[in-house]
């Protein structure tokens, strides 16, 4: 059948090209157009397969030779064309081949003044063009000058052909040598000039589309170095800011202002940050050298651009194809290297296991017995200062009690969650002015201010100075403070913090302990949703932008604060807010003020490194309150950012936690990120050429005038907070029911201790029996904080660490059938130092576990020798896990390793026995996605990258055959399914993902078939029978599960600012000219009937 008709379309295209007769063209031109215009566009491509194509393009060029060219059939011969191709690539080559390039343009040059003809001649014109090089050609010969006598002023008429030809110089432009051409020409000029007219006198906005094809020709030359010089010097800027003004809000005129502001921002010029050098404020000299160190001065080279190079303006400029990062050589997947270091050096780990050697003599058989654990005690203990100690806010055993009310596994069944209930309400800052507590007023609250503001600016080693007069006046001050001010919160002492900020090393000589940190933070008795996304608000954001270009007469561009310049910027009695930054985990290198309420801000890279710039936290003070301020943090790297989709940066106020609410709040609105016009340096980009920086813009209005307040990426989390929590965990336990021990796994670069937790319960005796199951539990590692910008971490790790402590059913089973090898922070000095994701080296720490070096990546050097000795003894862990941060998804979810996924997905051939698999690696995200609110195995993936083979998830999977290796990333924003849709997370839910997923090894526990008896008995016990335990959990919330997930990130509302050219002038191009033609053919079909009726009627008068 098919053969059949195969051969009977040769013969309609081998008779149309040798036929004379005008009726029966005119019939296969018919039948033609019917065939094509129905079903899809497979008939098309078939006939191109067959050479239709050909037989069209011989008969156009045949038929408009002859002396007395036949419009009845060149018209719709033409419109096939157009059809034909559009969906032929090589249509332009073959057309060029033909001659029908000359014969076209010879056409339409006798057309000029026969609109209906000349419409038909650029629809063919628009599709040879769409090669770049029939487009060149046609350059050559003349199309621009013609098309630039059908594109004229402002007329009401033939306004169809104007748009057509428009369009054709458009797709004419995308050729370089065009684009040069129109620019020697002085068509830059004229362009603006012809759109400034269409503009100005088309008020009611009938001919859009001939605006926006003459804004296309603009935006085209403009990706040229000589386009760009030639717009600005017409005042092309001015122009068309001077437009957009009048636009922005007018929905009609949506396809006009894509295209202008794609143009502003192309033109806008390239400059660099307003930095003395994109590297690091802070230097630390390491062993070694540095791993790589950039030339970070800026050059003039940098910021200009080959002249040549089209302007991609794609925020995916790093993203490879997946498929090909998939790793698909089997004998790599399969490969499992030797061990990294001598075999003897495993033993130094010994004494990180003390729990497997450790007698207990002290143990006797009665349960009531006295203990002491000297051998508990960590070895490098640090004791808290007499006066602090006895200033102490530990809680003691019926508060700890208190905090876990109910168990887990109770509020799992009954459907709630641990955290405050999943109201939508939104925080208003309203809910912030309340009469202050106590009866205390107004006035004692600023003095309480203006002593905290002297506290804090004290120097660290005078607040923990063991000059006891010193020491004593401050905890004087302070103690006023909390006596009068404080509030309860739980796990948090502002002494021992002091105390441990003294301890705690970092690059720079931090001169002052940031207050949420010290006072701490309590979570608020509600949930924030994500912000709904304001339509428009980058393009205002961008028509701002160019305004200070275009405007610049109300920019102030004073520094008010740097790292980089001498101090002090501020006057203090000056009204511009004041900023700092230099405390533990700090990130701001320098605010600008550009107007008065608008800041642009400049975070730090991480040391020695000029890369990283994401992660922000620094104070601010001297606002006023009900005034929106606009802070733009203009030199973020990543492409782009929840921010765009409901995201709200932290803030937290003094004068609000001296008011009973000390709490770090989502905050901001008209919040948007953004492309910008400051242009990264090839010595940063690695040689790349072209890349931007990024603006995140929001706006803040403040509770309290002369507040001081800190903002920040992420609720932080320092590593001072870690250690001051470890203590108070430590003092918290009861020692004869909990082994908690904390040590120092190593020192980092920075001379700080990376801590190393164990918890377990203790054994019940010292009897033979009690013993061998202390000893023989397995291993539980999880780690976290690789990547200091993901404090998000740090908090699940906190609920974690609660949990395996608390009183719970579920951690009581937990610590009789495990030992929780703990270590909550990877990387002490980055965390310090406000990086973003590097060490001190400027370097990635998850990607250094191939071959860590115990002089450079120490951290990680010494946890994969830990694991190394844990497998080499036969106590390799049951699970890994390492906690992250995401900035680009939603929920909580999990990166696990398979061959067989990474090879299926790959479509790699490959043998049944080789995709033999244990398929368990799915068990635990599978039983998570079912417990953890905000939990999803839809994001999850199994895949082994080329690009991870350096991450802890690959290297303990492949290394040390941990088939339940994984990494569990956590969304900076929030979720979008579950209970908590619509929510972005606070401190509240990131703790509690901590403990749903301590619960979550339980379940993992229960399903494996070494699942002892006794556990087994007392898990049935808990829950009042087995059945309940493994079929409520794992059944629990199985709809969610089956129903697919919503885009995690849907489409921008305004597509120009992250795919600008596809936006522009590629999608939709083929069924747009379609509808064009198609339209044509309905209006002469319409046109002819009215003629028919008319003659008719004109006969039988």
């Amino acid at each position: 059948m098919a053969e059949e008709e195969g051969s009977g379309l040769q013969v309609l295209l081998s008779t149309l090209q040798s036929s004379s007769d005008k009726a029966a063209i005119l019939t296969i031109l018919q039948l033609l157009g019917d065939l094509l215009s129905v079903g899809t566009d497979r008939r098309i491509h078939y006939m191109i397969s067959k050479g239709g194509s050909e037989a069209l393009l011989k008969t156009f060029v045949d038929t408009s030779r002859t002396p007395s060219p036949d419009y009845d059939v060149l018209l719709p011969l033409l419109r096939l064309l157009a059809k034909v191709g559009l969906r032929d690539k090589k249509f332009g080559h073959k057309a060029l081949e033909l001659e029908a390039l000359d014969v076209t343009l010879i056409l339409a040059r006798k057309n000029l003044s026969h609109s209906h003809n000349l419409l038909h001649c650029l629809w063919a014109l628009r599709v040879f063009a769409s090669s770049v090089t029939t487009g060149a050609m046609l350059g050559i010969n003349g199309a621009m000058e013609l098309l630039f006598k059908v594109i004229t002023p402002y007329t009401r008429k033939h306004t169809r052909t104007i748009r057509a030809a428009t369009e054709v110089l458009a797709v004419l432009l995308k050729s370089r040598s065009n684009s040069r051409r129109a620019v020697n020409r002085g068509y830059v000029t004229s362009l603006l000039r012809l759109h400034q007219d269409w503009h100005s006198r088309d008020t009611a906005n009938s001919h859009v589309l001939i605006r926006r094809g003459l804004l296309l020709c603009l935006k085209r030359i403009t990706t040229l170095v000589s386009g760009r010089e030639a717009f600005l010097a017409a005042h092309g800027m001015e122009t068309l800011f001077s437009i957009a003004q009048n636009c922005l809000e007018d929905e009609s005129m949506e396809p006009v202002i894509s295209v202008l502001l794609e143009i502003l921002r192309q033109c806008y010029p390239k400059r660099p940050l307003p930095l003395v050098t994109t590297c690091s404020a802070y230097i630390f000299p390491v062993p070694g050298g540095l791993h790589s160190v950039p030339t970070c001065a800026a050059t003039e080279e940098d910021f200009e651009d080959d002249g040549d190079e089209m302007d991609k303006d794609s925020d995916l400029e790093d993203v490879k194809d997946q498929g090909d990062d998939l790793e698909t050589d089997m004998e790599k997947l399969n490969f499992k290297p030797g061990l990294d270091r001598p075999e003897e050096e495993l033993k130094q780990y010994e004494a990180m296991c003390l729990e497997l050697s450790c007698d207990f003599e002290e143990l006797g058989s009665k349960p009531g017995n006295d203990l002491t654990f000297e051998v508990l005690q960590p070895a490098n203990h640090h004791h808290i200062p007499v006066a602090a100690s006895s200033k102490q806010h530990c809680l003691n055993k019926d508060q700890r009690e208190d905090t876990v009310q109910t168990s887990l596994l109770s509020m799992v069944k009954m459907g709630k969650s641990t955290a405050h209930p999943s109201s939508k309400k939104r925080l208003v800052m309203s809910t912030y002015q309340h009469v202050p507590p106590n009866g205390l007023g107004v006035d004692s609250l600023r003095n309480d201010i203006s002593d905290i503001q002297d506290f804090l600016e004290e120097d660290i080693e005078a607040i923990s100075c063991p000059r006891m007069n010193a020491f004593f006046s401050i905890s004087t001050r302070l103690d006023k403070l909390l006596h009068t001010r404080g509030k309860n919160i739980p796990f948090h002492d502002p002494y021992i913090y002091m105390a441990k900020a003294r301890r705690t090393k970092s690059v720079v000589d931090f001169k002052m302990i940031a207050f949420p940190d010290l006072w701490g933070h309590h979570p608020p008795p509600f949930s924030q949703s994500m912000l709904e996304r304001k339509r428009g608000v980058q393009r205002i954001k961008i028509s701002e932008d160019v305004r200070r270009l275009v405007q610049p007469r109300d920019l102030v561009n004073r520094v008010v604060f740097s790292l980089d310049e001498p101090w002090p910027f501020q006057d203090k009695a000056s009204s511009c807010l004041q900023f700092f930054s230099k405390f533990e985990s700090g990130n701001l290198r320098k605010a600008i003020q550009v107007r008065e309420f608008e800041y642009d801000l400049l975070v730090n890279a991480d040391v020695n490194s000029a890369q990283h710039q994401q992660w922000f936290y620094f104070k601010v003070s001297g606002m006023r309150a009900a005034i929106p301020y606009r802070f733009n943090i203009i030199n973020c790297e990543k492409p782009n950012s929840q921010f765009n989709y409901g995201m709200q940066p932290t803030l937290y106020s003094v004068r609000e936690a001296l008011l009973g609410r000390p709490t770090w709040i989502r905050t901001g609105h008209d919040i948007c990120y953004y492309k910008n016009h400051y242009l990264q340096g090839a010595a940063v980009t690695g040689g790349a050429s072209g890349k931007y920086y990024y603006t995140l813009t929001f706006a803040v209005t403040f509770p309290h005038s002369e507040d001081i307040c800190y903002l920040a990426y992420h609720y932080p989390y320092t590593y001072t907070a870690l250690m001051t929590h470890l203590e108070i965990l430590e003092k918290s336990i009861n020692p004869r029911q909990i082994y908690f021990r904390q040590e120092s796994l190593c020192q980092t670069l920075g001379g700080n201790p990376c801590p190393l937790v164990t918890i377990t319960a203790m054994p019940e005796s010292n009897s033979t029996d009690d013993m061998e199951q202390f000893r023989h539990r397995p291993y539980q590692v999880i780690t976290a904080r690789a990547h200091p910008g993901e404090s998000n971490a740090s908090w699940v790790m906190k609920g974690t660490l609660e949990f395996l402590i608390s009183n719970d059913p579920v951690a009581r089973l937990l610590r009789e059938n495990f030992i929780f090898k703990i270590i909550p922070m990877l990387n002490p000095d980055g965390v310090i130092n406000g990086n973003h994701r590097c060490s001190l080296r400027g370097e990635d720490l998850n990607r250094q576990w191939l071959s860590p070096e115990a002089h450079l990546q120490p951290t990680i050097y010494h946890t994969k020798g830990l694991l190394h000795y844990l497998s080499s003894i036969g106590r390799g862990p049951v699970v890994f896990c390492d906690f992250h941060g995401h900035s680009q998804k939603k929920n909580v979810f999990i990166y696990g390793c398979s061959i067989k996924e990474t090879l299926w997905q790959a479509n790699c051939p490959v043998g049944t026995s080789a995709l033999l698999e244990d398929i368990s690696y799915r068990t635990l995200p599978k039983i998570l996605d079912k417990l953890a609110p905000a939990f999803t195995m839809s994001s999850c993936s199994f895949l082994v990258e080329k690009s991870r083979a350096s991450t802890a998830r690959v290297v303990v999977w492949r290394e040390m055959g941990v088939s339940r290796s994984y990494t569990m990333e956590s969304s900076y924003c929030g979720c979008n399914q579950g209970p908590y849709k619509g929510l972005q997370f606070g401190t509240s839910e990131l703790e509690e993902m901590g403990a749903m997923y301590c619960l979550g090894l339980l379940i993992l526990e229960l399903k494996s078939g070494s699942c002892s008896h006794q556990l087994l008995t007392r898990a049935t016990a808990l829950l009042n029978d087995e059945e309940d335990v493994l079929g409520h959990h794992l059944q629990r919330r199985w709809s969610r599960s089956s129903v697919s997930e919503l885009d995690d990130e849907p489409a921008c509302l305004e597509e120009i600012d992250y795919t600008s050219d596809v936006s522009s002038d590629q999608d939709g191009s083929i069924p747009e000219l379609d509808r064009q033609i198609q339209e044509c053919v309905s209006n002469q079909d319409e046109a002819e009937e009215e003629d028919g009726a008319r003659q008719n009627r004109n006969a039988i008068l």
